[in-house]
């Protein structure tokens, strides 16, 4: 087969994949897609974390096609039993002639173990078609995998001169309505949300995926709340009992309060190391025996500089509206501190922008 031909039928596969962004944690996204005589005879993706595998879907809709066929599938092909039972088998039995693989399976379960059964039983094996848009359409699996910690991005709206609201606080709506919408879409694309009390206490927002399209979950709401400043009657307590609630806060928290939060749905984790302040790090620590495998921090300036100076953060987007706020009051993206000399500033790397309705959308990594 001609590599031209390969790079069609492995982004086909990155395609199928993608449908199932956000429905598939703590699993990763793969799709599969089965050729015969240079034709698709089937394809599937993983729908969602314990329902049939991408391998599985794609070789049931191509029936008795996958005699001497081919398969590309992003992701390594599993040899362990799970929820599911291993893909390497199934395509054993399906007697497909040659699997091309995008990317190796981090976990050590199956890291290069599936590509070698399958050589031993006989089907030809090639790895690496589209490598990195298959690494980077898993990236937050490929990361949770490998240290056991959430995949973090840093989402904000900002005016030209870098700030997220005026002096009076006032910050609805920098952006545009497009760039808001899309937002959402991030939202019900990602685990979990995390913001800090500032921004509860001011915004009252709800933290929820508001769209109107069905396929779209609302993430589990992390709260930083260290000094417990936060009123019972926010709205993100509101359906605490149908949509998580994790409460963040330090063994100061009242009895009295904890019992209510408790009472309404809210899961509430006590964290506080000796110099009184909640480590970030910690927190991801903790977010990743959940099974969360992606975060999007949407806090105010003091949350963005400590995730910076914690180093947590492996991904910003930023939405740049065309307006000037100006004012020494008034909040930028960051605060704290901030660098002292240029030498040090954070750099982002693998830079990407596009144009969302006005604002322009600037994508990168740490």
């Amino acid at each position: 087969m001609k590599d031209s031909q390969k790079i069609i039928f492995m982004a086909r596969a990155l395609k199928l994949a993608e449908k199932a962004s956000g429905k598939t944690s703590p699993n990763p996204m793969v799709g599969a897609v089965i050729v015969k005589n240079g034709k698709i005879v089937g394809e599937g993706y993983h729908k969602r974390a314990g329902k049939a595998h991408a391998e599985i879907e794609a070789i049931k809709k191509a029936g008795q096609n996958t005699r001497g066929a081919e398969m590309f599938v992003n992701l390594e092909p599993c040899c362990h039993h799970g929820k599911t039972a291993p893909c390497v088998d199934a395509i054993l039995l399906a007697g497909i002639k040659k699997v091309y693989v995008g990317m190796t399976d981090p976990n050590k379960l199956v890291y290069r173990k599936g590509i070698g059964v399958l050589r031993k039983g006989g089907v030809e094996v090639e790895v690496g078609i589209l490598k990195n848009k298959c690494e980077l359409l898993n990236e937050s699996f490929v990361k949770f995998i490998r240290t056991g910690n959430p995949f973090v991005i840093m989402k904000s709206g900002i005016s030209l001169d870098g700030k997220i609201a005026t002096n009076l606080g006032e910050s609805q709506w920098i952006t545009c309505e497009k760039s808001r919408k899309l937002v959402h879409e991030m939202r019900g694309k990602v685990d979990a949300i995390l913001v800090g009390s500032g921004t509860v206490i001011k915004d009252d927002p709800k933290l929820t995926v508001r769209l109107n399209r069905r396929g779209f979950k609302n993430p589990i709401r992390v709260i930083l709340d260290r000094r417990s400043r936060i009123a019972i009657n926010s709205k993100v307590f509101e359906n605490a009992d149908r949509n998580k609630v994790i409460y963040v806060t330090s063994p100061k928290l009242s009895k009295e309060k904890e019992k209510r939060l408790r009472d309404i749905g809210v899961d509430i984790l006590v964290l506080e190391n000796k110099r009184k302040r909640i480590k970030l790090e910690t927190l991801l620590k903790e977010l990743g025996k959940r099974d969360i495998v992606n975060v999007l921090i949407e806090g105010g300036s003091e949350l963005n500089a400590s995730a910076l100076k914690e180093n947590i953060v492996d991904k910003a987007i930023l939405f740049v509206a065309p307006i000037i706020i100006g004012g020494n009051k008034a909040p930028g993206f960051i605060g704290g501190d901030g660098t002292l000399k240029l030498k040090d500033v954070v750099r982002l790397k693998n830079i990407e922008s596009k144009k969302v309705g006005d604002d322009l959308m600037i994508e990168g990594y740490f």
